[in-house]
């Protein structure tokens, strides 16, 4: 039986909200998300789906532990943060850099392409920031990007994509190092819903057909219907909903 790529247990984040008053928005999260497996996480707005793929995507320190009588407001606080097997519940700076490169990879609502590179060229960065020669580099961008429907967008830049096109570079992208893990955060939410649709079948094919683990935060609930699971944030909690019921 395959290992998760990502285990999650008691997973905390407060925020100090002024006048000595607390915000908590995840109260002792877990989950798992094993290879080749779309997690869906719905909520409403302020419920925590933001600051849950942060901490999973080690985007901010983690306490080593609560302060005693309560716990820390800066930095998330969890008992277990598993990525691949290897151990990120007190990683620290050099290490979480490492993982974001080699073990994670982003997609945001925003594609965040370079404007003065082509897709190749946005597709190719990443694979360069780890030492992968541009031959390389360049063939494993226009295999994602091939397979993501942009065979004949290669030389083109940024703004001469369309914004599903765009977004589907930015899945290239995310992709690009070989990532255990995605994580993504509303996708799809600045696409109208034929595209919306078109990114996401591409994006569910190539997770699949790579293996990757990936949980995708949203709020289009008949793209979470497409998900293998669906979990909701519920006052702080998670909890697994049937994907046909999201």
């Amino acid at each position: 039986m395959s290992k998760p790529v990502l285990s999650l247990k008691g997973l905390h984040r407060e925020y100090d909200v002024g006048d000595g008053r607390k915000l908590t928005v995840l109260k002792g999260v877990d989950l798992a998300v094993m290879p080749g497996e779309l997690v869906g996480l719905i909520g409403p707005s302020g419920s925590g789906k933001s600051s849950l793929l942060h901490a999973v995507g080690l985007l901010e320190a983690i306490a080593e532990e609560p302060k005693k009588g309560r716990r820390a407001t800066s930095q998330a606080v969890v008992d277990e943060l598993l990525i691949d097997g290897g151990d990120f519940a007190k990683a620290n700076d050099a290490a979480r850099t490492q993982a974001r490169l080699h073990k994670i990879g982003f997609v945001y609502q925003f594609h965040h392409l370079l404007p003065e590179y082509t897709a190749l060229g946005n597709v190719a960065l990443p694979q360069r920031l780890i030492g992968r020669p541009q031959k390389d580099a360049d063939a494993r961008a226009t295999e994602l990007l091939t397979a993501l429907g942009l065979a004949e967008r290669l030389e083109h830049l940024p703004a001469q994509l369309s914004g599903g096109e765009q977004q589907r570079v930015a899945v290239a992208r995310a992709l690009a190092n070989r990532p255990c893990l995605l994580l993504a955060d509303e996708p799809t939410g600045n696409l109208d819903p034929a595209t919306s649709q078109q990114v996401f079948e591409a994006l569910k094919a190539i997770i699949k057909a790579q293996g990757v683990g990936a949980l995708i935060a949203t709020h289009n609930l008949q793209l979470a219907t497409h998900m293998d699971r669906v979990v909701r944030l519920e006052d702080g909690k998670l909890v697994e909903i049937k994907p046909e019921t999201a």
